[in-house]
């Protein structure tokens, strides 16, 4: 049960999390594409690129940081209640 709660609960964390930054930018898109279309320096790129680019890099954190925390935290306590289970 304590693991099934702390994994749903980050599950449940980061989910939020990822929604909000996923959403938050296409709501960016739909609702203020001056903002976006802001030029940066003298180039072409806009700024919705680098923000772009941090959604993306955002996702892959999320995912590296549950995953170092399932094969840190939660493998642990498998490996626990299948000992548990054995005897």
């Amino acid at each position: 049960q304590v693991l099934r709660t702390k994994r749903n609960r980050l599950g449940w964390t980061l989910t939020v999390a990822m929604l909000i930054v996923y959403y938050g930018y296409v709501a960016l898109i739909a609702f203020n594409k001056a903002f976006l279309a802001q030029p940066i320096g003298t180039g072409v790129t806009t700024l919705g690129i680098p923000i772009g680019v941090a959604v993306i890099v955002f996702t892959v954190a999320i995912v590296g940081y549950y995953v170092r925390r399932a094969n840190s935290e939660y493998d642990t306590l498998t490996a626990r209640i299948l000992k548990d289970a054995v005897k």
